[in-house]
């Protein structure tokens, strides 16, 4: 797929800015020193352009430097591209999406924002389909709410056929289905209530979305949880919960207590007053912190992922998965699709990590639109406390954990994968590996 670099769109900014200004071209060229031509060819992307006349120009069209120059977004780019191949028999100009984005920011934006939104409602109703086939309180609910159909049925169906039958009895059998009228009313209501949404207005979500939402408001940092010892964990706990909609009480609170006690284990044994300073006198590269601490790998990646934002600290996405596939937990990282129901990439190193548990590797991922993201990955047994130290005669219960980083490099000796999103939006139809 051909692509814009970032720089030969900085003319076609400028000149999308000045029509929308409703500056003529030789005012422009006369307002920042040069010529109406010169500045035509820059327009048309002929010229390259920075240092004092880029300043000018950001100047002269009230916008800031890196409206002209910063390349498209990774993930409008992805939001975009989904957009267009959603729909099969609408031609789009995928090629051209940088330039789009260029010429028609907000319309770019208000499509991005629409397939976004149709995303998040096919998670919805995928959640709530794997809901209905596997949720063992709704199976109840929905066996007791058939007895009850049925029981009326049966009754009803006696009352009409015994026309002789005797008063007494007949009055059990009203009674009978009275009370059967009245259980099947309650259970009803009580299936229906399991599909409503938590409030006016609210969105129906999966309670590890809520808890999901939850980290993601934190930045996946908790500085009560790191300062919080055996005796004042519980306090800590409930100052975090108390912070966010959704977790009074049900499924997301007792998800988010465990999650947020997992990570309470994870600050105990790896300190972040430790890490921290590791981290960045080692350049956030997980392979020398490992080198440095040794232990248990996917901890040490936890723990990077949960670095609290800074000047250095790089953008970090994080997934853990079990061995069926089945999304544990996330942090997303920008123009990286992680997604929460459907399957992810199978050539993703997170699912390789499983063919060789307790092996770390790392790789490259690239995207269909050509940005690359380092990847580091490790399957590991885990134990009831989520560490790595399985029990004799337990089950072995394994998990892949996968960090990623945006590549800064420009090239490294590591194996480039080519990867995308998932078979569902990715646009690589040539893919040996798509279903």
């Amino acid at each position: 797929m051909a692509q814009h670099k970032p720089d030969h769109l900085t003319g076609s900014r400028i000149r999308e800015r000045r029509l929308a200004l409703g500056i003529k071209q030789g005012a422009l060229a006369a307002e920042v020193g040069v010529s109406p031509s010169y500045l035509n060819l820059i327009e048309h992307n002929h010229r390259k352009i920075g240092g004092k006349l880029l300043l000018q120009l950001a100047h002269a069209l009230e916008v800031d430097v890196s409206a002209l120059t910063e390349g498209v977004d990774a993930g409008i780019s992805e939001l975009l591209d989904a957009a267009a191949r959603a729909l099969g028999g609408v031609p789009a100009e995928t090629a051209r999406i940088d330039e789009l984005v260029a010429r028609f920011p907000g319309w770019t934006a208000l499509i991005a924002a629409q397939e976004a939104r149709a995303r998040a409602l096919e998670g919805q109703i995928d959640a709530l389909r794997d809901r209905l086939a596997h949720d063992p309180a709704l199976a109840e609910a929905m066996h007791e709410v058939l007895s009850s159909v049925a029981a009326i049925r049966t009754t009803a169906d006696i009352l009409v056929k015994e026309a002789d039958l005797d008063p007494a009895w007949r009055g059990r059998f009203h009674r009978n289905l009275h009370e059967d009228a009245e259980r099947l009313s309650s259970r009803a209501t009580g299936l229906l209530a399991q599909f409503e949404a938590p409030g006016a207005g609210a969105e129906v979500s999966a309670p590890e979305e809520t808890v999901e939402a939850m980290f993601e408001a934190e930045d996946h940092y908790f500085a009560e949880i790191e300062a919080a010892d055996s005796t004042t964990l519980d306090d800590a706990i409930a100052a975090v919960l108390a912070r966010h909609a959704g977790m009074i009480d049900g499924p997301a609170r007792v998800k988010a207590v465990a999650r947020l006690r997992a990570y309470a284990r994870d600050a105990q044994r790896l300190p972040m007053a430790d890490l921290a300073p590791l981290a960045q006198h080692m350049a956030y590269d997980p392979a020398r912190i490992l080198d440095a601490l040794g232990g248990d790998v996917a901890q040490m990646l936890r723990r990077i992922a949960s670095l609290p934002s800074g000047a250095g600290v790089p953008l970090m996405g994080l997934a853990i998965c079990d061995a069926s596939g089945a999304m544990l937990h996330r942090r997303k990282l920008q123009g990286f699709v992680l997604p929460r129901v459907a399957a992810g990439c199978p050539l993703w190193p997170l699912y390789r990590a499983f063919a060789r548990v307790g092996q770390p590797d790392t790789a490259i991922i690239e995207t269909p639109r050509g940005t690359r993201f380092k990847a580091w990955t490790i399957a590991q047994p885990v134990s009831e406390e989520g560490t790595a130290s399985p029990r004799f005669g337990a089950p072995a219960r394994v998990e892949a954990t996968m960090l990623l980083m945006p590549l800064t490099a420009a090239s490294e000796p590591l194996e480039v994968i080519a990867a995308g999103p998932g078979c569902g939006t990715c646009p690589r139809e040539g893919c040996t590996a798509r279903r």
